[in-house]
């Protein structure tokens, strides 16, 4: 079977969250234990992150709940600035340019 497109209207991947970074990385063991590749832990700034593909090609992601959104900003300002992980900060134009602007 061929593969589609990623597109409009399509998943890229699927998300499972767990409560901390023992949790995830007991889902790391059972996930090499059925024989499956899997990331090392990706570190997204606001939680850790795993993925792998299931035989079938769905992408799969499981990611903490910590540190959280507060880690760069205490829980009353939440949502009042456009806060960015590490990795996007350099596409900051890009994204704020055609975000709406809201008041």
């Amino acid at each position: 079977i061929q593969t589609g497109r990623n597109a409009a209207g399509t998943n890229h991947h699927v998300a499972f969250r767990v409560k901390d970074d023992r949790v995830l990385m007991e889902f790391r063991e059972k996930v090499r234990s059925a024989g499956l590749n899997i990331t090392p832990k990706i570190d997204r700034d606001y939680f850790y992150s795993l993925y792998f593909r299931e035989p079938g090609g769905v992408l799969f992601e499981i990611a903490t709940d910590n540190p959280g959104f507060t880690v760069d900003e205490p829980l009353s300002e939440l949502g009042k600035n456009l806060k960015l992980p590490k990795q996007h900060e350099g596409l900051r134009e890009r994204i704020e340019s055609v975000l709406p602007k809201l008041s």
